[in-house]
């Protein structure tokens, strides 16, 4: 048994910084990751989907350079290549990471999977050696989630199903690829790879996609997608799959009172995730988590267990790897430094890396006419900026909503180049109670994306 002053589980975007900032303040720390350092954002997340999506969007581009007079006889995609300089990315990232913490004086790191055997001691399998336990006072939880699968799809555990880890992997775009799920992983995947060169098939249960988006932000969305052929059906709810052997996926959904189906040679479940708790043994701690598995945690993301905290996807809320690292800096600030910060109010902004890409903060007008606010809508459809005339992409919207009484920014979505660039504009605004009014009349430079935010808001009438 060994005693450390602070025991980190899992190494993602909250785990790996707090493990060396607390072996920087002195606490001998200990770091158990069971699989690669990073997380899921390095290594199955954002760095090698937004890295894929990069070379989607050069083929896209490849394909419209002679609407702009310059002139390419044609292009291939070369999957394996993809792959390599995906894979290249992502390895240089986390062995970075290792490296930085292997030299952190006071962290200890340990590749294993932990297992809590009581309140504050964990059992370590490690990769290599025999089990060791060890103890602290202080433990963080940063397991993360996983993709989830659903256990009512008859036939599905008889066929080889793809999930967004696997699909990375891919070094051939498949025929035709079907999408369980029309949010933001699923999108991102099915625009990905219509690119490279695949039949795209979304199936979404919700009305619309993006069901957390207002209808019409999804809507246009769905009008992006479906000009670069991409088949989708909402209302849609997937029962059954069959694969004859090395054959093509039948696929058996309803839409409505219709039963239908499709074949295809891949499918891709892009339904959820779950979170990693199952494993830990919490039962041994006491440590309560909600009927999902995700762990309960206060606004300073402590546990009902004094002295354990959850960070980032496994305690459940917003699921984005900004918010895992600005948990840390709270715990961190809070434990260290003695601070008194909560997450409680904290701007939740987020991106869909679709191209062009949607750009979120705030409520939506769908909420904020739930809560009864006086409110106005400004939008600004894309090809009424310049900026997006100019460099030859006029899809998307700008949408804005706000207080009539305060003129203050209460929500945004942006769908179109930069929208998550012109998003973090009006986040700052709303921070910084910046009005509607004064954001109407700014100098901004030009041509700028963000200078059409005068526009967007002389839509509205005083």
């Amino acid at each position: 048994m060994k005693q450390y002053d602070a025991i980190v589980i899992g190494s993602g975007q909250a785990g790996s910084p707090l493990a060396k900032k607390l072996a920087n303040a002195g606490k001998k720390t200990l770091l158990v990751e069971k699989r690669f350092i990073g997380g899921t954002c390095v290594n199955d997340g954002c760095t090698p989907t937004k890295t894929m999506v990069a070379s989607a969007r050069l083929a896209y581009l490849g394909q419209r350079c002679n609407d702009m007079g310059v002139k390419i006889k044609g292009y291939t995609v070369n999957m394996p290549q993809v792959k390599k300089h995906k894979d290249g990315i992502v390895l240089k990232s986390r062995n970075g990471g290792q490296e930085a913490i292997e030299k952190t004086k006071n962290l200890d790191l340990i590749f294993g999977e932990a297992v809590f055997i009581d309140n504050k001691t964990i059992d370590v399998n490690p990769k290599k050696g025999k089990n060791m336990q060890f103890k602290a006072d202080l433990i963080f939880i940063n397991t993360g989630c996983k993709p989830y699968i659903p256990d009512n799809i008859e036939g599905l555990d008889g066929i080889e199903y793809l999930t967004s880890t696997s699909i990375m992997e891919l070094d051939k775009a498949p025929e035709h690829l079907l999408v369980i799920g029309g949010n933001y992983i699923g999108l991102e995947f099915g625009q990905m790879f219509a690119r490279f060169g695949s039949k795209i098939t979304i199936l979404e249960r919700s009305g619309h996609i993006l069901p957390r988006e207002d209808n019409d932000i999804a809507l246009e969305v769905t009008r992006i997608l479906e000009q670069e052929k991409i088949k989708i059906h909402t209302g849609a709810s997937l029962s059954k799959v069959k694969q004859k052997v090395g054959g093509k996926i039948t696929a058996y959904f309803t839409v409505g009172d219709q039963e239908k189906k499709i074949k295809c040679s891949h499918i891709l479940l892009a339904v959820g995730r779950t979170p990693q708790t199952v494993s830990l043994g919490l039962d041994k701690t006491g440590v309560a988590t909600d009927d999902k598995g995700y762990i309960k945690v206060n606004n300073k993301l402590e546990t009902n267990v004094k002295g354990i905290y959850a960070l980032g996807d496994v305690k459940g809320g917003p699921a984005f790897t900004h918010i895992s690292y600005n948990d840390y800096t709270i715990v961190y600030r809070n434990l260290i430094e003695k601070k008194n910060l909560s997450i409680k109010d904290r701007p939740v902004p987020y991106c869909m890396f679709t191209d062009p890409e949607l750009g979120r903060i705030g409520i939506t007008e769908t909420e904020a006419k739930k809560q009864g606010l006086n409110i106005k809508v400004a939008k600004l459809p894309m090809a009424h900026v310049a900026r997006a005339i100019e460099t030859g992409d006029t899809r998307g919207v700008m949408k804005a909503v706000v207080d009539a009484d305060t003129k203050q920014i209460l929500g945004v979505a942006i769908v179109g180049s930069e929208g998550g660039e012109i998003m973090s504009v009006l986040q700052m605004a709303m921070m910084g109670k910046i009005t509607y009014e004064q954001i109407r009349y700014c100098v901004f430079a030009h041509p700028t994306f963000s200078e059409s935010l005068n526009n967007l808001f002389m839509a509205i009438e005083d």
